[in-house]
């Protein structure tokens, strides 16, 4: 399998990004691009990996949710590549609007599976298309900012930048 490689700048870190010719397949922190290791190794066993400046346009559309058009990445072709139940929480996370978050038990519920607030908080950590599948619109029951594969200071950073409410306490 071939993959496009780009690096994108953005106010909070140089991401990298994996497209085949039609998707945008994987989507990370240039400084937390460990995380995804095993994920491209399972997922595409050993891609090849073609250097691409903007693949589908897709720093294009990135740069311009990072300058404002929260609604850019709405328009981005994904496919996070998941098992059935991942698949349903990352559709689900990708519904939550711009601005707007929800508590793990509360996606859980809306996906049929109200006792699977752990399993839902499994597979959010298991994106492995930050800021396009949005988790770091998902908060604690209490409205903390629970762990981000990014880090806290960037979950705080989109959430005020997507005019978020959180609470002081976060």
């Amino acid at each position: 399998m071939r993959l496009h490689r780009d690096r994108i700048e953005t106010p909070i870190g140089a991401m990298l990004l994996l497209a085949d010719d039609r998707h945008l397949r994987v989507l990370e922190f240039e400084d937390q691009a460990h995380r995804l290791d095993d994920w491209v190794r399972h997922r595409f066993g050993r891609p090849e990996l073609v250097d691409a400046r903007d693949p589908l346009g897709l720093g294009a559309m990135l740069a311009a949710y990072f300058a404002g058009r929260l609604e850019a990445i709405d328009a981005i072709a994904a496919h996070a590549g998941g098992t059935p139940f991942q698949e349903t929480v990352w559709a689900a996370l990708r519904a939550i609007p711009a601005g707007e978050t929800r508590s793990y038990g509360s996606l859980a519920a809306a996906i049929g599976r109200p006792a699977a607030q752990r399993a839902v908080g499994a597979a959010n950590g298991r994106n492995p298309l930050a800021v396009v599948i949005p988790c770091h619109r998902l908060l604690g029951s209490n409205g903390a900012l629970t762990g981000y594969g990014g880090g806290i200071t960037r979950k705080r950073w989109l959430l005020a930048h997507e005019g978020a409410r959180i609470s002081p306490r976060a």
